[in-house]
């Protein structure tokens, strides 16, 4: 004969959760990962990867594509005013990027700590990009900067259906 508990029987037999310890402090965010064409062409996006997942970041789409013109400048439109700008979007589509939609909690925050400053030689050992950027302009990933552009980015590349 089966037997059912009931809620508060069942509940003292889980284990506790980190919400249990830390209230609702933390929260599951996305984040956009562009690898850029320069670490494409090094063969590195699969290191790049791994070093993600093993940071805890859950991937929920990935794709590899070629960024047309008209693509790379929509989505740095807000850099469109810069003297970069024709450079950056000459750069990301050179070549083919590899466009990750990842989850965890304190995704941004996170993300922003495992990849590095934007110029490689002053991120700290071990980030992304001290491991795999050359300078400030071929610095190997791109990362949304906060929860709101997280979303924003990541819709930019994936429809709504295509999130895992």
């Amino acid at each position: 004969m089966a037997y059912l508990l009931g809620q508060n029987e069942l509940s003292h037999r889980l284990p506790p959760s980190p919400k249990d310890f830390l209230g609702d402090t933390m929260s599951v965010q996305r984040t956009l990962c562009i690898i850029k064409p320069d670490a494409v062409e090094k063969r590195k996006q699969g290191a790049i990867i791994q070093h993600l997942l093993d940071e805890d970041f859950k991937v929920i789409a990935m794709q590899q594509i070629q960024l047309s013109q008209t693509q790379a400048e929509g989505f740095y439109a807000v850099h469109n005013e810069r003297p970069f700008f024709g450079e950056l979007v000459e750069f990301m589509t050179r070549s083919p990027v590899v466009v990750i939609a990842l989850e965890r909690e304190d995704a941004i925050a996170h993300y922003r700590k495992v990849i590095g400053a934007t110029n490689p030689k002053d991120a700290a050992d071990g980030t992304i990009r001290k491991l795999y950027g050359t300078d400030i302009g071929e610095n190997a990933v791109h990362g949304s900067d906060s929860e709101e552009n997280g979303l924003i980015e990541t819709n930019y590349y994936f429809k709504g259906h295509e999130l895992l």
